[in-house]
């Protein structure tokens, strides 16, 4: 058992994943020992008989078979399940190897039997590691596959150790056919396991979990690899990567059979060096390979292994000696089987199955085998062709380094782009019935619409009217005075602002008598503001009008002009006008409409008159909800600070919520710096808070940008929620604030931390509450475990808002459509796009971040399934040092959660815990400290 947990917590191997991992292990830890009994058998015997001169051509014939034989093995797919195949490679490979035994026992070495088992054998290797990773990565999701593919492909390591090494010590004591014979029956074992995985991991997914994200396509494995950028990259990293290692391999080779040209040793020598080589990769693979994946992430680590290469190339440039090739070898075989091929395996993650299915075998083996023809062509027309010393080889690997890293760049964001692709075909997609508006019209556009347009048509269009210099569009303007639609006529009069001063007065002086009250009011304020001075005489005839409204609508925009034109104001008397108005409204009368005070409200309010403010404050009690609301616009237009606690006390009412934050806003930017203080203050109401960032956003200014940052520090979490939602917002429409990225992450790593918190205390929580619903719980245990539910209830509630803050917090340091994405993903409850987001922001995030970030929302998908680890059960604090924590917080409820369990809680250590909260500050902290004391003390 200790054992097992040690495996568990250095490798990162969680609950479950143990015993397949092992499986899979000793799965691919037997393909690899077989190849390496066999490969250095046969390499040795084609060198010895045909020398290196051949291996071009064998290249090039390994190249030729390869593509014949993946297009049966594409057509087999189509047929059989991947279990079927593997089944079937497994026993072909096996009576290969028998018939290999064979001709050595008979000593017949004819040239075109040598090339057939020098194609196989490179086939072998091809085909049974291709079918063994899309066999892990049908059992793995993405992170399950990054935490383990390391732990797994040492397996593959330690099996080319183990082979090379028996091919080393047995051969000069058994002879090469008996180890022949050992491989071939060696392989066979991969068949009951392959048969045991298949059963227990993979029927289990179902078939559309096997299919998810796919469709079927009757392309072929070539087109479907060039319809997808991300597989075409997979592609060139796959085949330079093997171009370069048979280049390596050609020098290796060539050097090696030139400095020992007796087959057997040359036999040992690559037996030994190439189990030196897995010794190698081994300790890379289990001690580094998943710690460099989780900090360089997937695509920067498949650097590593071209930067090594051509480094030791130019060694070679001055030192052309075997041993510097044994270098260039070692650390294309270490890194190759180690980090580089973790790296490429976890590149097709984000690939669906279905097309996985259909391209990888032709990605590992045609373009792999396409690659070896290459070489062999460079080797057989550049290298000898030219005549040229085998140096040149080094100066062709040194140049297709550099086209190595070009192509590890551009995968970087197709893998992005793909993780991204998978989470938005995830998501559901919801529809907008919001018409699409076009961002430019014509004047020709605008003439056709407000001629022959919708209702709606001509009135998104009159909106849009910036100016009218065209005689056609001053005319239609007009003429739209009398549509009979109200909303359209007052619309159309705004339109009149953009024209000569006094345009259509007398159709505009007809309208103050129209039924609508909006006509009546956008006429009144036309007449008033687009008059000549000489013509004023004609609006005391309205504001002296027998209709009550039209009066009221008068003094309204009398009131509303005044403010920027005071003149205005006393040439009409409008103090008194007001004083009369209000005297005139607050008699008992059955003919006063409901209107004629809206409009009275708004006229105080324009009047800025503190005299008649009581006649506003006396309308926010009003039954009429209109009447309300109006007096909080007038409250709004008056800027008045004595109308700031009213507004703020609307906040907790959602019918008037709107409106109230419209009329604070109106206050003006002065404004911003005032609920931060108040805030600060403790003068706004609890429930009240979490809106005054949305106020604050709409100001859309650096000094906005700025007072929200400080609000980022509060002690509440959905204060915290709000003001990185407004920073979000404002952040959308003015991008060119300044943001500091520093204060976000400095503010994210905060946040982490506090989360982390959150979610131990209640992952500790949730163990000790399931253990008293598996008891049968006696009277006593019923408030212990009815407090401990509410603590759960309310860190659940923490845990939630405390996540989407810090996506909201990522969301000013990143793309926020790109973090929404993923927050979406998190939140889901489906474990494969929950994978998916994860790795997404594992390559959209800077290391400091990852590692921080990271961690924690993987734990939080585990804690919400349930499903919580063995690593992180060992990381979780004592129950005493969670309470302790939670009690020093700036979490209010929380506080008063704990120390209310804590009452309950038959446990004196407590006492040293609430003793300090007996003289708080806050009321209700006291008294719950002082009756969770009173109940330890008395136990």
């Amino acid at each position: 058992m200790k054992i097992k947990q040690f495996f568990l917590k250095t490798f990162g191997i969680r609950s479950g994943e143990f015993a397949v991992s092992l499986l899979l292990q000793l799965y691919v830890f037997i393909i690899i020992s077989t190849l390496l009994i066999v490969k250095p058998t046969v390499n040795a015997l084609f060198l010895s008989e045909l020398t290196s001169e051949a291996l071009p051509y064998a290249f090039l014939l390994v190249a030729l078979v390869a593509v014949a034989t993946s297009f049966f093995y594409n057509k087999a797919l189509k047929h059989f399940p991947l279990n079927q195949i593997i089944t079937v490679t497994i026993l072909v490979s096996s009576l290969v190897f028998i018939s290999l035994k064979i001709i050595l026992s008979l000593k017949f070495f004819a040239e075109w039997l040598l090339y057939i088992y020098y194609v196989w054998v490179a086939l072998f290797a091809l085909l049974t590691t291709s079918q063994f990773w899309l066999l892990a990565n049908l059992v793995f999701n993405i992170r399950q596959a990054k935490r383990l593919f390391g732990f797994i492909g040492a397996g593959a390591i330690t099996g080319g150790i183990v082979g090379g090494y028996l091919t080393t010590l047995l051969a000069p004591k058994i002879g090469n056919e008996n180890l022949i014979l050992i491989a071939a029956v060696l392989i066979l074992a991969c068949i009951p396991i392959l048969n045991f995985i298949w059963n227990r991991h993979v029927k289990k997914l179902g078939f559309f979990r096997q299919k998810q994200r796919s469709e079927y396509s009757k392309d072929t494995s070539f087109k479907l690899v060039l319809k997808s950028k991300h597989l075409t990259y997979i592609a060139g990293i796959i085949g330079l990567g093997v171009l370069m290692a048979k280049l390596v391999d050609y020098q290796f080779s060539d050097l090696a059979y030139r400095k020992i040209p007796d087959s057997d040793e040359l036999a040992s020598f690559f037996g030994f060096w190439f189990s030196t080589f897995n010794v190698i990769s081994l300790g890379i693979q289990l001690f580094f390979t998943r710690r460099v994946l989780n900090f360089l992430g997937v695509t920067t680590s498949l650097l590593l292994l071209p930067i090594g290469i051509g480094v030791a190339a130019v060694l070679f440039l001055v030192f052309p000696e075997l041993w510097v090739v044994i270098i260039i070898k070692a650390i294309d075989g270490s890194f190759k089987q180690s980090v580089s091929k973790a790296s490429t395996e976890l590149l097709y993650l984000p690939v669906s199955n279905d097309l996985k299915n259909k391209t990888k075998a032709f990605i590992d083996v045609v373009v792999d085998s396409i690659a070896t023809g290459i070489a062999g062509c460079l080797l057989i027309f550049v290298i000898r062709g030219l005549k040229l010393p085998t140096i040149y080889v080094t100066l062709i690997i040194l140049i297709l380094i550099v086209v190595w890293v070009i192509v590890i760049f551009k995968v970087r964001k197709s893998y992005y782009n793909a993780f991204r692709s998978n989470l938005l075909s995830f998501a559901e997609k919801t529809s907008s019935t919001t018409p699409k508006k076009v961002t430019k019209a014509t004047k020709e556009t605008v003439i056709e619409v407000l001629e022959k347009g919708e209702d709606s048509e001509i009135l998104y269009m009159l909106k849009r009217i910036n100016s009218i210099s065209d005689k056609r569009l001053k005319t239609l303007v007009i003429q739209l005075l009398h549509h009979k639609n109200p909303r359209i006529q007052a619309e159309a009069i705004s339109n009149l602002y953009h024209l000569d001063k006094g345009t259509a007065i007398v159709e505009v002086e007809k309208l103050v008598h129209s039924k609508n009250d909006y006509v009546v009011f956008s006429a009144m304020e036309y007449l008033l503001t687009h008059t000549y001075v000489n013509n004023l005489k004609i609006f005391n005839s309205y504001l002296n009008h027998d209709d009550p409204y039209i009066s009221s609508v008068a003094l309204l925009c009398l009131s509303k002009e005044s403010r920027d034109n005071a003149s205005i104001g006393r040439q009409y008397d409008l103090h008194n006008r007001l004083e009369q108005a209000i005297i005139n409204i607050n008699l008992p009368s059955e003919h006063h409409r409901t209107e004629e005070t809206i409009e009275l409200l708004r006229a105080v309010g324009y009047s800025h008159d503190p005299k008649y403010y009581s006649f506003i404050t006396a309308h926010f009690n009003n039954r009429d909800e209109r009447v309300v609301l109006a007096a909080i616009r007038a409250a709004g237009d008056s800027a008045a600070a004595v109308f700031i606690n009213y507004l703020l006390d609307f906040l907790l009412l959602k019918k008037y919520r709107e409106e109230a934050m419209e009329a604070l806003f109106k206050f003006g930017p002065q404004m911003i710096k005032t609920l931060r203080i108040m805030l600060h203050k403790g003068s706004v109401a609890e429930n009240a808070k979490q809106f005054i960032p949305a106020i604050m956003a709409k100001f859309e200014t650096q000094s906005a940008v700025d007072e929200l940052f400080k609000l980022l520090r509060h002690k509440d979490i959905v204060l915290r929620l709000e003001s990185a939602k407004a920073l979000n917002k404002i952040k959308n429409n003015k991008p060119k604030l300044t943001f500091s990225k520093r204060r976000i992450v400095r503010r994210l790593l905060t946040e982490c931390k506090m989360y982390q918190e959150t979610l131990s205390a209640m992952s500790l929580q949730k163990q000790i509450s399931s253990r008293f619903e598996d008891q049968n719980n006696f009277d006593y245990d019923l408030d212990e475990f009815s407090a401990r539910q509410s603590l759960i209830d309310l860190l659940d509630r923490r845990l939630e808002n405390g996540l989407e803050q810090i996506f909201q917090l990522l969301g000013l340091r990143y793309q926020q459509k790109d973090i929404d994405i993923a927050y979406q993903g998190i939140i889901s409850e489906k474990k494969d796009m929950q994978a998916n987001a994860i790795e997404f922001l594992d390559t959209l995030l800077t290391p400091n971040l990852k590692s921080t970030l990271l961690p924690i929302v993987e734990n939080t998908t585990l804690v919400a399934s349930n499903d919580v680890s063995d690593t992180m059960l060992s990381d979780i604090p004592s129950e005493y040092t969670c309470f302790k924590r939670l009690l020093k917080g700036r979490d209010l409820k929380i506080k008063l959660a704990v120390l209310y369990l804590l009452k309950h809680l038959n446990d004196k250590r407590y006492l040293k815990l609430v003793k300090p909260l007996i003289n708080h500050h806050h009321k209700k902290i006291r008294t719950f400290a002082i009756q969770a004391k009173d109940n330890l003390q008395s136990l």
